[in-house]
């Protein structure tokens, strides 16, 4: 083989390289609107986060935090997996970015299947809430006229959720979307979830995924928005990676939810 092949074979094995390096490192920032009559004349700016998965992006994840700062929201939810099983890593970077969090916004925290997989949870859950995270494993809190309800992976069955406040405009952090008719039956006006990964191979520009745990192949639910009745559910894609290590056409995510008042 002349030595020109092996050259353009090294070239293509760099340009993939760096197109999957591109592919799991680089945040986009997703952005959705609501209205409703529901939220005061202020509004209400949700930063999402999912599944980080213990990732760390750039040194003390300066380069997640700084694309919170950009979005000045008025909340931060997190939906989950921020840890990996029992990685003691991913514990103390999960710590260190809960720490930053809370000095742009009050954090709201709800557990994924991963953090229940973790021995130390309940050492875990109390260090987020002296370090000023509200930890929302089944339970509800009222911040600026919006009640946000948080379900325990371990709970996420439609006898284990309740109902939410008729009067209020509520939001429902939940690791898991495929309960999504459970979520819309039951009257939430929003649901934030993570946990399907985009379904970490999705096909070129399109929001097929090709696999998603408790969904399986070609999954229903793993980006985006999605409506039925009067429930929004806003899934995002996650920042970090679970048992398969690589995301392809799929790059890590950021959700900003701006509610407005209805006119």
């Amino acid at each position: 083989m002349e030595w020109y092949y092996y050259l353009v074979i090294a070239l293509f094995a760099v340009a993939v390289i760096l197109f999957l390096l591109y592919s799991n490192n680089k945040i986009k920032v997703s952005k959705y609107q609501i209205l409703s009559d529901k939220i005061s004349e202020k509004g209400v700016k949700i930063a999402h986060i999912s599944d980080l998965h213990g990732k760390c992006f750039l040194k003390d994840n300066s380069y997640l935090i700084n694309n919170i700062k950009k979005q000045s929201p008025t909340h931060i939810c997190i939906t989950g997996d921020i840890i990996h099983n029992y990685n003691p890593r991913g514990v103390s970077v999960a710590k260190s970015l809960i720490k930053e969090c809370v000095k742009i916004a009050p954090v709201l925290f709800v557990c994924g299947n991963h953090e229940l997989r973790y021995l130390g949870y309940e050492a875990f859950k109390k260090s987020l809430q002296s370090l000023g995270a509200t930890v929302l494993d089944d339970k509800a809190v009222c911040l600026d006229g919006v009640t946000f309800y948080g379900v325990s992976d371990s709970n996420l069955r439609e006898e284990n959720l309740k109902k939410p406040d008729k009067n209020s405009f509520t939001v429902l952090l939940a690791h898991e979307p495929q309960y999504f008719k459970c979520f819309c039956q039951l009257g939430y006006n929003l649901a934030l979830c993570g946990h399907a990964h985009g379904g970490q191979w999705r096909i070129p520009f399109t929001s097929i995924g090709l696999y998603a745990p408790g969904q399986g192949i070609f999954p229903k639910y793993t980006s985006g928005r999605h409506s039925m009745g009067a429930t929004d559910m806003i899934i995002s894609r996650g920042l970090g990676n679970s048992s398969f290590p690589i995301r392809l056409f799929n790059t890590p995510e950021l959700v900003v939810i701006q509610i407005n008042k209805a006119k």
